[in-house]
């Protein structure tokens, strides 16, 4: 379907109980089983459709909207990160930076993956600097700062070793400004191998460490089924080689005043947190870092997390096709589930909307015996935070 608008006007599922106990719709009434999942819930906008490279990275400030075309899994002759103004994607912050080039790794954007933007409304990016079929160059893997307000990079720190591994896939970021004297970076490398780690950085001096590699939280768990349109998968190497989405830590998100990191493996169903005094403090080791780790529960398979202003932490969920919503009490409502939301990726909640990219990467040719299986075009969408309240003509508001 290609209509440009395509609204699902179905309620959010009520629920009775709170505690870890997900909100689910009411029980049959009949005798035969009617499957209460299957239909699309929750209203959401297509922003836009994007028939070239599929999009990953999403952020938002000051109503302008910037959306990352990584390379790792495909190396695409387009932009890497681009402005979605007036309808048309413009690369940026210009088209010497964006677009491939000869210029020497460091001085350009490789591999745009995950994007946030920090209190002061800057734009973030995690460049993974892997192109598809070749090594990961020195100088490529880094983390850019932009800022909208004059379109330049503030910003640029090469991650080097022991911080960057060969097979590393820098994969999504979130900044403080609370800890250090321009801030912490907390990055997820989820790895394109089996070594997962936190990353993290201070901008003031560009120092830079890998933490946590061998904590189960931050782990691939395996043996590990996921159910991906309907196919049963196993995740076990080297028993079974992949044939889904896989690897370690992944999704990464903040509290509203930037005081917890919530993050979680992307095969995985686990969501967990740490203090970011204690993983900004350079001095801490592996150990102390681990007694403030918090295991919240599960929130099933998802990819990418967002916070809003409420603490409530939005969670993209690829086995359903949906997106679901942890409230601050610990339950879970679903936000959005349609067959569209296919592997829901970057995620990003401004004021009450919260945007998404939908990239299909469960069909790449890597999953299906090299067959590429994606359909474009790929989607980036948006789904209000609550719904607007319910109006009654028989009782006007006063004046």
């Amino acid at each position: 379907m290609h209509r440009r608008d395509l609204l699902f006007g179905a309620a959010f599922v009520a629920a009775a109980g709170a505690g870890t106990l997900a909100r689910a719709a009411q029980p049959a009434q009949e005798a035969i089983n009617h499957d209460h999942g299957a239909a699309p819930d929750g209203p959401f906008e297509i922003v836009a459709r994007f028939d070239g490279p599929g999009p990953s990275g999403i952020a938002v400030t000051g109503g302008r909207v910037f959306v990352g075309f990584p390379r790792h899994a495909v190396n695409h002759a387009g932009a890497t990160l681009a402005e979605l103004k007036n309808g048309r994607l413009l690369p940026y912050p210009d088209a010497a930076t964006a677009m491939p080039s000869e210029r020497p790794p460091a001085t350009r954007l490789m591999s745009i993956h995950g994007m946030t933007t920090d209190a002061k409304g800057r734009l973030w990016a995690i460049d993974d600097g892997k192109l598809a079929g070749q090594p990961l160059a020195p100088g490529a893997a880094k983390v850019i700062g932009i800022d909208p307000a004059t379109n330049r990079i503030f910003a640029s720190i090469v991650l080097t070793a022991p911080t960057l591994l060969p097979d590393s896939h820098m994969n999504d970021l979130r900044v403080d400004l609370t800890h250090g004297p321009q801030g912490t970076v907390f990055i997820t490398d989820s790895s394109f191998g089996q070594s997962p780690a936190l990353v993290v950085v201070d901008v003031a001096s560009g120092r830079q460490r890998r933490v946590l590699a061998s904590h189960p939280s931050i782990q691939a768990e395996h043996p590990f089924m996921a159910v991906v349109e309907g196919r049963p998968l196993v995740f076990d190497p080297p028993a079974h080689k992949p044939a889904f989405v896989t690897g370690g830590v992944d999704g990464i998100t903040l509290s509203p005043d930037s005081a917890t990191l919530y993050y979680s493996p992307l095969t995985s169903r686990r969501l967990y947190s740490i203090p970011t005094a204690l993983l900004a403090d350079f001095d801490k080791t592996d150990a102390q870092l681990a007694t403030g780790i918090s295991d919240l529960g599960e929130k099933g398979v998802a990819d990418g997390l967002a916070t809003d202003a409420q603490g409530r932490i939005y969670t993209t969920n690829f086995e359903h096709d949906a997106i679901f919503r942890r409230n601050t009490d610990g339950s879970f409502d679903t936000m959005v589930r349609d067959p569209r939301v296919l592997s829901p990726d970057g995620i990003f909640v401004d004021d009450n909307m919260v945007y998404c990219t939908l990239g299909q990467w469960n069909r790449l040719a890597g999953f299906n015996n090299g067959h590429d299986l994606r359909v474009p075009p790929y989607y980036l969408i948006r789904f209000p935070t609550d719904a607007p309240a319910a109006l009654d003509a028989t009782k006007p508001a006063p004046g």
